[in-house]
């Protein structure tokens, strides 16, 4: 499971030093493809083939299940850590999220996510209001 909140560097080859902990479940292979609020997402290569199955489950007839595939697929890249546990982001990913050098990367159960550092604190800063107003009662 992926959790917690990292700040590696990206390299100037646009290598993303990988968190030491999360090497390992990553080792065999990730794909890496635009996520929502302008993230990048890092999936395992197992869970974005279920990510995919899901996707591939829902009529192409439904216009949002075109989109969603669209996004997913078409700025996706397949790739595996190097020796030293860094993966390429690709210019368009890193363009999409608007990546330089700093990034933070968080765990979330079952991928990863990578942000600018000033979208992170903004997505931050208006979900935990709206976290700290969760009624246990709500659906």
């Amino acid at each position: 499971m992926f959790v917690g909140t990292y700040t590696p560097k990206l390299d100037d080859k646009g290598r993303l030093f990988l968190p030491a902990k999360f090497r390992d479940r990553l080792a065999e292979g990730v794909v890496v493809t635009q996520g929502q609020e302008h993230c990048l997402v890092v999936w395992p290569t197992d869970v974005f083939a279920a990510e995919a199955e899901r996707a591939a489950e829902r009529p192409m007839t439904n216009k949002a299940a075109r989109r969603y595939q669209r996004v997913l697929f078409a700025g996706a890249d397949e790739s595996t850590p190097d020796k030293q546990g860094r993966v390429g982001i690709p210019a368009h990913l890193r363009e999409y999220a608007a990546l330089e050098r700093d990034v933070v990367v968080i765990g979330v159960r079952d991928r990863m996510e990578i942000w600018n550092p000033e979208r992170w604190r903004e997505f931050q800063a208006d979900a935990m209001g709206d976290f700290v107003d969760l009624d246990e009662d709500e659906d």
